[in-house]
């Protein structure tokens, strides 16, 4: 394998020009590629490219986009391999952001310079956390095309991703719950509400509960569906991981409220000539339908801000629960099989600011057990012909 570099027309840059073999009928096989730059990045360029053929991993073919590698991707791999959810983050990442800016770009062509001044510029409207998440997704899609010889090289690998500065969470202490469950009380959504703050499950799991997940007389909920919203129709499905199909455990007074509102809705189903059975929704419309999660969005929202307690999320009463648990005392790792997060480690970074708040609660059990000190009046002094014991002189 050899190549050449030749300088086009001025401002037009440099052409690369490397032999990878020879056709059946004895033509050679070439490939072009041109650098914009100084010849030194040419030669950059050829060298990296001649040593990738050399280790057998093939040039970037023909004339094909950022956005074509982007589109197969999508189609090829996550669809196949990620949730629907997963699937619909990914699309619109791609969509809006990364082939508007990017997706012209021939893959042969695409630079880690490139990359990094396009980060930059989204830097300027979107948060260090949602461009890193876009580069994390670029990575992907990239280290994915290396593997089907798409392109030689994954150019994010000498990109540095931008920094995502962690914000502390939004929670609410005993007393906001308190206040926000009076003002919800006459609210359809109470009961979601109420459980949601008790139990820590994430909204999806919640609107996914049928009657036949809960055990009122072992006081535990079983997670095993979600409800998502995918092009405005409510589907149920699996939850994405193990450690996301779990047994919850209840505390008795959510316990008695449940017993309470499963009668309720017993009472209203006989009115509307019909019965309430196991495989129905434990929070649906009054004719059964599962809830749009964007309306128990929104209407949670309005009544924390009614409430007075500022931009409050749906999902800030799973950290809310979190919290408290940890506030009272809860271990950890009861805590994160409770959350159904994927490790303690994750539990512990993500409630890092409530931990390190419990140290001084730490430090004043530490010194209910722990012994008073003995403090030293004088120094151990070694004299000629005299002993250690003999010039110890101690004092409480």
């Amino acid at each position: 394998m050899k190549g050449n570099i030749r300088q086009r027309k001025e401002n037009q840059g440099w052409q690369l020009t490397i032999y990878t073999g020879r056709k059946p009928d004895g033509r050679p096989i070439r490939h072009y590629e041109t650098v914009r730059g100084s010849e030194a990045d040419a030669q950059r360029r050829l060298r990296e490219l001649l040593v990738g053929l050399d280790k057998g991993i093939p040039v970037p073919s023909g004339h094909m986009t950022l956005a074509d590698l982007l589109d197969q991707w999508l189609k090829g791999f996550v669809k196949t391999r990620c949730s629907l959810r997963t699937l619909d983050g990914y699309e619109s990442v791609v969509k809006l952001h990364l082939i508007p800016r990017l997706g012209h770009i021939q893959l042969r062509q695409l630079q880690a310079q490139t990359i990094q001044a396009h980060y930059g510029k989204s830097l300027e409207k979107l948060s260090g956390r949602t461009v890193l998440h876009h580069h994390r997704i670029l990575s992907q899609a990239l280290k994915w095309g290396v593997r089907q010889g798409l392109l030689g090289r994954n150019p994010c690998d000498q990109v540095d991703a931008p920094r995502a500065k962690k914000t502390t969470m939004r929670t609410l202490t005993p007393d906001e719950v308190e206040v926000m469950l009076q003002y919800a009380a006459c609210n359809q959504f109470y009961p979601i509400f109420y459980t949601a703050v008790s139990t820590g499950l994430r909204q999806a799991e919640l609107l996914g509960l049928r009657w036949r997940d809960i055990d009122l007389d072992m006081l535990s909920i079983s997670v095993s569906q979600v409800l998502y919203k995918r092009g405005g129709i409510c589907i149920f499905k699996q939850p994405k991981t193990s450690g996301s199909s779990r047994r919850v455990s209840m505390t008795p007074k959510l316990a008695c409220y449940l017993r309470e509102y499963r009668r309720e809705r017993d009472l209203l189903w006989l009115e509307l000539d019909s019965v309430l059975g196991l495989d129905d929704l434990v929070f649906s419309d009054i004719d059964g339908k599962p809830i749009d999660p964007c309306t128990l969005t929104h209407n949670f929202a309005r009544i924390a801000k009614r409430a007075g307690l500022g931009v409050v999320r749906f999902h800030d009463l799973r950290h809310t629960f979190a919290s408290i648990m940890l506030l009272r005392g809860a271990k950890p790792k009861v805590i994160s099989e409770a959350l159904g997060h994927a490790s303690v480690a994750f539990t512990m970074d993500t409630y890092s600011h409530i931990m390190s708040g419990m140290q001084e609660e730490a430090m004043a059990l530490l010194n209910e057990v722990m012994p008073p000190g003995v403090a030293r009046s004088a120094a151990v002094t070694y004299r000629e012909g005299g002993s250690e014991d003999a010039e110890v002189k101690s004092s409480t």
